[in-house]
Order: structure tokens, then C-alpha cells, then sequence
């Protein structure tokens, strides 16, 4: 199947959700390029780049109508060229972007499900937690950087929202793997969603693979980005590690 062309969309709205979140909402005439039910998929925001190749920027589609889309972009302080971009963004302002790509959903098959993840994450962690099953039970862990950046989110009544605060997100890399080893693990087989920063990311995937022995098929688990590191940097680190994950196992 050949890749969706990049379309142009305009800037609708902003809306300061949290402290460090802020909602972008996309539109225009060339929405309709968007297939339906593509929340918690991802799209590639392309931004010019002089005369070298456009830079590609990774986001999650938090909600979407027949008529726009929200992206959801966590503030950091060191912003890159999205973030500085959504800052910046005024209604009719224009943005190419890509994509959609897959949709990563938790497994709903198993006794319990445990989603996990940073600010990064939590645009899809939230499409995950209001799509599960009625009668879901298990955990989310979810890191923000601070209180305020709490959101009030649609969930079933057996999974409990347990909310992790980390001013300094990437630099305290056991905050979210800290946090899951104090639940109480549940009877039978869970399913994991996990995604976060590099670091943090490979401590939760030595636990589940290593302590809990969760089989692949129960387990997602993905970096969204890397302290000190631009996109295209992450990615270089993300193949050298599935490198080394990979020649460990044989």
C-alpha cells in the first residue's frame, strides 16, 4: 500500500489544556485526506529546512472529527522545532503533514491491562484508556511534570490512574518503573502499553521482559523521544538498540 502524500492543514485553534500541554487543532480543506478513526495514530508534522531535507516531527492524533484533528504537544523547556512551532501558531497558519501511521492499541485479550508512559504519551494513552472494554480492570502509570498537569480522563471503573510527578522529565529514568513495581500485581495475564523517554523506556522493558517474562505478544513497548536528543538523533539510538535487543536473543 503506497504512503498517504503529505497534505496541507490549517490551524484552527489553540488551547492550553495543562501547564505544559497545549492542543493544536488542524482543519482546513484537505482534512478529508485523513481516513476516519485514526486517534491514537500518529502523523508527521514537516517543517522546511533552507536547503537540507524538511525536519519530520512525531505526534499523536489525540481526538479527531469528520472536520479536524487535535495534536497534542507537551512543552518542554528546551522546546525543538515543533514545539517552538505550536508556541508560536496562529489561527490559518499552515503545516504539512504526513501519515497517518498505525494505530498502536493495547492488547484487550488478557486478564488486565497496565498502560505506562510520560507527557509524551499521554495523548495515546488517553485514546487507549476511553477505547477499552467496559469491564476493564488494571492500571495506568502516567508521569507528568508537575500537578497541575493532571487531565480529568475517560476510563473504565476498574482501572485505577495512578499519576507520577517528575519536574525533570528524561533525568529521573526509574520515576515510572518505580511506580509499577509498587502496584500489586493482578491474578492471570496482563497486557502492557508502554512508551516514554529512551532511558526510561529500556528500565521498564528489562522488568517486564526479564521479571514478569510477559510474552511479545502482551507487550508494547516504544521510546517517543531521548534527553538531548532530536528526532533524527532518537531514531539513530532506537536501531542501534533494537540492534543490541535483538543479537541478545540469539
Amino acid at each position: 500500500m503506497n504512503k498517504p502524500k503529505p497534505r496541507e492543514l490549517i490551524v484552527i485553534r489553540k488551547e492550553q489544556i495543562t501547564p505544559n500541554m497545549l492542543r493544536v487543532t488542524l482543519g482546513g480543506e484537505n482534512i478529508t485526506t485523513i481516513p476516519a478513526n485514526q486517534e491514537s495514530g500518529y502523523v508527521k508534522l514537516i517543517f522546511p529546512n533552507g536547503n537540507a531535507k524538511p525536519l519530520l516531527r512525531t505526534y499523536t492524533i489525540r481526538h479527531q472529527r469528520s472536520d479536524e484533528i487535535d495534536i497534542d504537544f507537551m512543552l518542554h523547556e528546551d522546546s525543538g522545532v515543533a514545539c517552538t512551532w505550536a508556541k508560536k501558531a496562529q489561527e490559518n497558519d499552515s503545516i504539512l503533514v504526513g501519515g497517518p501511521g498505525p494505530k498502536k492499541m493495547i492488547e484487550v485479550s488478557s486478564n488486565w491491562k497496565l498502560l505506562v508512559g510520560d507527557m509524551t504519551a499521554l495523548p495515546a494513552i488517553s485514546v487507549n484508556l476511553a477505547e477499552l472494554p467496559n469491564d476493564s480492570k488494571g492500571y495506568a502509570v502516567i508521569e507528568v511534570i508537575s500537578k497541575a498537569d493532571i487531565q480529568d480522563l475517560k476510563h473504565p471503573s476498574g482501572m485505577t490512574l495512578k499519576w507520577v510527578i517528575n519536574p525533570y522529565p528524561g533525568k529521573n529514568v526509574s520515576a515510572l518503573l518505580d511506580e509499577v513495581k509498587s502496584l500489586d500485581w493482578l491474578e492471570g495475564q496482563a497486557s502492557i502499553w508502554a512508551a516514554c523517554e529512551f532511558s526510561s523506556m529500556k528500565t521498564l522493558r528489562d522488568f517486564f521482559k526479564k521479571e514478569k517474562t510477559i510474552p511479545k505478544e502482551y507487550l508494547y513497548i516504544s521510546s517517543y523521544w531521548k534527553l538531548g536528543n532530536n528526532e533524527e538523533q532518537h531514531k539513530i539510538e532506537k536501531r542501534i538498540d533494537a540492534g543490541q535487543a535483538y543479537s541478545s536473543q540469539q
